[in-house]
């Protein structure tokens, strides 16, 4: 019982996750990349920050969104840089082998890299072993993404 529980709110984050996105590489709502929200700015206001609907750049099929064209202008000439792991899904999914969403609040830079969760309550279980969880998501993340 607790298995099918588990894996039905796995399939259900899984279905959802792709019914929002445009691309599989990226996760991105209506509103763009990190829905709408300046990837630069996390680095130089430690913060998330709406972008603006006029400044945005196409990268790897999805649109960005930034709060300044200094910022816009940093992304394109190393958007690797400052774009969120794993294509902007959750990062603790990503440790657990499945995509999930994420919400721009739920984020942490770690040795210069930007990392978002599904939420502020998955992003505390994040920060409890976060060098663990990258390491597993690292590999994960590179299996799904050569299928």
């Amino acid at each position: 019982m607790k298995y099918a529980l588990l894996l039905a709110i796995v399939l259900f984050f899984i279905v959802n996750v792709f019914a929002q996105t445009e691309t599989k590489s990226v996760y991105a709502t209506k509103a763009g990349a990190i829905k709408g929200y300046d990837p630069v700015a996390y680095f130089t206001q430690s913060k998330p920050v709406k972008g603006a609907a006029d400044i945005t750049f196409e990268w790897n099929g999805a649109t960005w969104h930034f709060a300044s064209a200094e910022n816009r202008d940093l992304f394109k000439q190393n958007p690797e840089k400052y774009a969120p792991q794993y294509g902007g899904w959750c990062a603790y999914g990503w440790a657990q082998g499945y995509p999930a969403k994420t919400e721009p609040e739920a984020w942490s830079v770690v040795n210069g890299k930007l990392y978002l969760n599904y939420n502020l309550s998955v992003q505390a279980d994040w920060n409890k072993k976060q060098a663990e969880y990258i390491q597993t998501a690292d590999k994960n993340w590179a299996n799904a993404v050569k299928k």
